[in-house]
């Protein structure tokens, strides 16, 4: 079973590397962009098949080490 944990910064936490992003991309001609938030993508491969089992352990990896819970919001999406 494939799943994907997907990171962000919690609104209101300031992003020095998305403004990086947003200025790099500027500097480089991309027109357009109003601004970009960087975030982290975690794609897992589980054995076994059960959704439910598999979502419950992913949730508590990403509260334990994919994510700092204090300043990010993270997604399981069973894929």
């Amino acid at each position: 079973m494939k799943a994907r944990v997907t990171v962000t910064l919690k609104t209101g936490i300031l992003d020095p590397q998305g403004k990086a992003i947003e200025g790099a991309l500027k500097s480089l001609g991309v027109d357009g962009v109003a601004s970009v938030r960087q975030g982290k993508v975690f794609d897992i491969e589980l054995a076994g098949g059960d959704k439910t089992k598999a979502e419950a352990v992913l949730k508590e990896a990403a509260d334990k080490l994919l994510a700092n819970t204090v300043i990010e919001n993270y997604r399981v999406e069973i894929v």
